[in-house]
């Protein structure tokens, strides 16, 4: 644990951060009360895990990530550079979010009271750099989400979305395998 992380301690009502064995939480990271992080938990500088946030064993959370809280992510997951993973958001396992993309849970920000409602990525799907899921979509199983995609519709599983708004294909052959974390 880097000295200039930040656990934050619980308030009123809050459990104390649970991380598992074998983590490491680099410089600038902050973790909220309520987090329950698995084994082999890897942050980059500056990652921000909120509260009641749960992270499975053997994930990755890249410098600057923001998962904010009532976050599910299972094992095994990458969240590379600058993604952002908004409240009500689930993850399974062997998922991959490439750099700077974007998962989204409200459909008309500050517009009408709507509860969030954040994206399902299943198991082994992939989300490309830069693209983004909007509030309540589910990438299927082992789906891929190209880069600079914009994800308006459920992607079923081992399919391929591509464009803005995200178009369906058939999954190419090279890309039909899971997701092998690294």
């Amino acid at each position: 644990m880097a000295e200039s992380a930040d656990i934050l301690p619980p308030e009123s009502g809050q459990s104390p951060v649970r991380i598992g064995a074998d983590s490491v939480v680099r410089a600038g990271s902050v973790i909220y009360p309520d987090v329950v992080a698995g084994n082999r938990l890897q942050t980059g500088h500056h990652a921000v895990l909120r509260p009641q946030t749960t992270v499975g064993h053997d994930c990755a959370v890249g410098a600057q990530v923001v998962v904010d809280g009532r976050s599910d992510l299972g094992d095994e997951v990458d969240l590379q550079t600058g993604a952002y993973v908004p409240s009500e958001t689930t993850i399974g396992d062997r998922v991959f979010v490439g750099p700077r993309a974007v998962l989204t849970n409200d459909p008309y920000p500050l517009r009408q009271g709507v509860d969030p409602a954040g994206p399902t990525l299943e198991d082994d799907a992939t989300v490309g750099a830069n693209a983004t899921v909007l509030p309540g979509v589910t990438v299927g199983e082992r789906a891929f989400v190209a880069a600079g995609a914009v994800v308006t519709e459920d992607v079923p599983p081992s399919t391929l979305a591509v464009g803005a708004p995200a178009k369906h294909r058939p999954l190419p052959e090279h890309l039909t395998a899971g997701n092998v974390p690294r």
